[in-house]
């Protein structure tokens, strides 16, 4: 979910193909013309490019996230006609095994909420769009039951309540003291928290929130089906 409309670079995009769920979630940098024009181009990208790696159920689902990775690398600079910093997530949830293969590219830490507490994803590569040549090695997590992984923009992390900064720690707390059954509540009830937070202190986002956009990208894996699938074994 996006707080409201998109106001600068981020964007994100999903699909399934074969038994995965294909994600992304891109912080393009620049002028909101400039960004927008760049992630119609990547987002073109990934609908054409990602059915194909991602078409061979038999392979390796780290390495089809690499090359995934990379070609959306290469479309941000061709895009952009240079250098342009693009922080992301890059993530395959395969449902037959539970399985997600993630790469973060720069960008804020992804949070991952189980029965052990809450997980940090950090970045372990530099943004996407920046070096022709990059690669970035992806890996690999398991999603039990119920568990949420959970993305967050750096519009939203730097949202301010007069001199105090929500920050990561903010997002974990909101995380770790509630309970949600879908990925669509924990998107609005975190927006609703940050709103709550910001306006606490008759702030507003921080610059005034003409600059970043507050976004909030959510998968959680259902319980129901693994019980349902449970069943049928």
């Amino acid at each position: 979910m996006y707080r409201a409309a998109r106001i600068g670079g981020d964007f994100y995009d999903f699909m399934f193909a074969d038994s995965c769920l294909i994600f992304m979630f891109l912080d393009i940098a620049g002028r909101r013309d400039e960004a927008l024009d760049v992630a119609a181009v990547v987002q073109q990208r990934f609908q054409q490019i990602a059915p194909e790696i991602f078409q061979d159920g038999r392979g390796n689902r780290n390495d089809q996230i690499t090359d995934l990775a990379i070609e959306l690398n290469r479309s941000i600079i061709e895009a952009s006609h240079g250098v342009r910093c693009a922080p992301g997530f890059l993530g395959c949830y395969d449902e037959a095994v539970g399985f997600v293969s993630y790469i973060n590219a720069g960008h804020t830490p992804a949070m991952l909420k189980d029965e052990d507490g809450i997980t940090l994803f950090r970045a372990a590569g530099p943004p996407l769009g920046l070096f022709s040549h990059s690669t970035h090695d992806a890996e690999l997590r398991i999603l039990r039951p119920g568990a949420a992984l959970v993305l967050v923009s750096k519009g939203l992390v730097e949202s301010r309540a007069g001199s105090q900064e929500l920050g990561t720690e903010g997002v974990k707390e909101f995380l770790s003291t509630h309970q949600f059954q879908s990925a669509q509540e924990i998107c609005s009830g975190l927006l609703g928290y940050v709103q709550q937070f910001v306006q606490s202190r008759k702030s507003l986002f921080r610059h005034g929130g003409a600059e970043n956009d507050v976004t909030a990208l959510a998968l959680v894996r259902s319980v129901a089906a693994q019980r349902a699938s449970a069943a049928l074994a």
